[in-house]
Order: structure tokens, then C-alpha cells, then sequence
């Protein structure tokens, strides 16, 4: 696991990317990428591990932020802050990561010339 992943898998899929007219730029370190300015010039973040993805997500927009997968057959979409199982039935958790997710999903169903 990891043994030149870099070189054999995340390079060739950006060159891959770039070959189809994708602005891509990388690997970057996931500790200074989610930077103010960088946030603002950058459309998506592609994230390799989990954590380096959502804490930085959840720390930014956690009542906003939607955790997607790419890659499937179907829209896969889910709120990014986990089951709440601690409020469930409190009358504390609010509709908004699900309303994201929603929309979100919707979205990415629509066909790509609408």
C-alpha cells in the first residue's frame, strides 16, 4: 500500500485529466492546500485519505458540507457529518447538510448539456 502510488496511479490520472482540458494541479500537502487563498482560486480538492478530506471540510462548512463518491454508476450523495446518533430524537439536528446533499445530488443527475 503506497508504494509509489504517486509515480504508477495519482500522476497518470491527472495527466489524464489535464489530456480531457482539466486545470489540475499537484499533489499538493494537505496541510497548507485548504489555505483562504487557495479555497478561493479552486473549484474541487481531490483528497487521497479520509482525514486529509474531512477535517478541513468539517472545520470550514460543517452544516454545509456534502461527501460525494465518484466513480459509481448511480449519484452518491450523504450529508459529511456522520449519523448524529447524539441528537437523534433531541430536537437539536438541523436539515441543512441533508438539504446540501440533495441538492447536490440532484445536480449531478441532470444530464451535462442542461
Amino acid at each position: 500500500f503506497g508504494y509509489r502510488e504517486e509515480e504508477t496511479i495519482i500522476i497518470p490520472a491527472m495527466q489524464q485529466a489535464m489530456q480531457r482540458g482539466i486545470n489540475v494541479v499537484g499533489p499538493l500537502p494537505p496541510d497548507t492546500c485548504f489555505v483562504p487563498w487557495m479555497r478561493k482560486t479552486t473549484d474541487a480538492f481531490v483528497c487521497m485519505y479520509h482525514d486529509q478530506g474531512h477535517i478541513p471540510v468539517k472545520a470550514l462548512a460543517f452544516d454545509s458540507a456534502v461527501n460525494t463518491t465518484l466513480g459509481l454508476k448511480v449519484v452518491r450523495t450523504s450529508v459529511d457529518h456522520g449519523t448524529a446518533f447524539d441528537i437523534a430524537w433531541k430536537g437539536l439536528a438541523r436539515p441543512d447538510s441533508l438539504w446540501h446533499a440533495l441538492r447536490l445530488a440532484a445536480q449531478l443527475g441532470m444530464p451535462a448539456d442542461k
